[in-house]
């Protein structure tokens, strides 16, 4: 069927941000095909030869990822327990556990670029130009969906996308909560210009490794563009994304605070499950 070799690629990427997020981290190993950054939507065909290649190399690096990786997230779950039980969720230690799951992200970018470099410098001439006219329409899509609306009206639905995604973990929120959620919308402002704008500049410097991938200097620049993002921002989305990190801390810190007894054994209970869940994978078992 129709598969995105980027989307492969970056497969388990996706699932380290997606544990680190915390927000569908229980359904990770059941929907990876869901959980990736830049996916290219099934917009590309591989020939058999890739698809059996890519089947190998995503057989390997599950089975690592799964091994060796995971008992680390069963950890870092304990730490968010814990830090919810205690009621000790401050901006000092989501700075800490963001740095753990950025630590955890870079270990699995440098395990799968070898593999990313194979298979990437693998695709023909017409595939790469199928990759451009699919990220080209990535970026319009999007560029539809966040930004081409009025700036009130972005900020008004990224209030309600968040109250969507936080309802799973809280349930309903109070009516104070409701408005931090909304104060912390306004906070980012114009944030979707500048998410989408790093978006296409990371695509884009992806396309042009890839007219070199040939050549040695294509694993160094790829290695670059998996492991090492942030030295490819430019400085206006380095302000955006501190920003971004900086206001997520805060409204969490004051949801938590602002949290009922009920709410935050609804989220102990959630997070006990998803501990659950990970720590029956087969791979944990010997």
């Amino acid at each position: 069927m129709p598969a995105s070799l980027t989307r492969a690629l970056l497969l388990i990427v996706g699932l380290a941000l997606t544990l680190g997020a915390c927000t569908r981290i229980d359904l990770a190993y059941r929907n990876l095909d869901r959980l990736v950054p830049w996916s290219l939507n099934d917009y590309l065909d591989m020939n058999r030869e890739q698809k059996a290649l890519l089947d190998q190399r995503l057989r390997d690096h599950l089975t690592w990822h799964c091994k060796t990786q995971l008992p680390g997230y069963l950890d870092w779950l304990d730490k968010v327990q814990r830090m919810v039980a205690e009621q000790a969720v401050t901006d000092q230690a989501l700075q800490q556990r963001t740095a753990e799951a950025r630590d955890a992200i870079g270990r699995v970018a440098e395990a799968i670029t070898p593999s990313a470099a194979e298979l990437l410098r693998d695709m023909s001439d017409a595939q790469v130009a199928e990759m451009r006219r699919a990220f080209a329409d990535d970026i319009a899509e999007r560029e539809k969906e966040y930004v081409d609306t009025p700036l009130p009206r972005q900020i008004q639905e990224r209030a309600t996308r968040m109250e969507k995604r936080l309802k799973p973990w809280l349930g309903e929120l109070s009516d104070s909560q409701r408005q931090r959620v909304a104060s912390w919308s306004q906070a980012l402002g114009d944030q979707n210009r500048e998410w989408i704008a790093n978006r296409q500049a990371w695509q884009q410097q992806l396309l042009q490794a890839m007219s070199q991938r040939q050549t040695a200097a294509f694993e160094p620049r790829l290695a670059q563009l998996l492991q090492d993002k942030q030295s490819l921002w430019s400085p206006s989305y380095r302000v955006a994304f501190e920003n971004t990190e900086r206001q997520a801390r805060g409204l969490l810190v004051d949801l938590l605070q602002q949290s009922s007894p009920a709410q935050r054994q609804r989220l102990l209970d959630r997070l006990a499950q998803v501990r659950k869940d990970f720590s029956e994978l087969k791979c944990l078992k010997g």
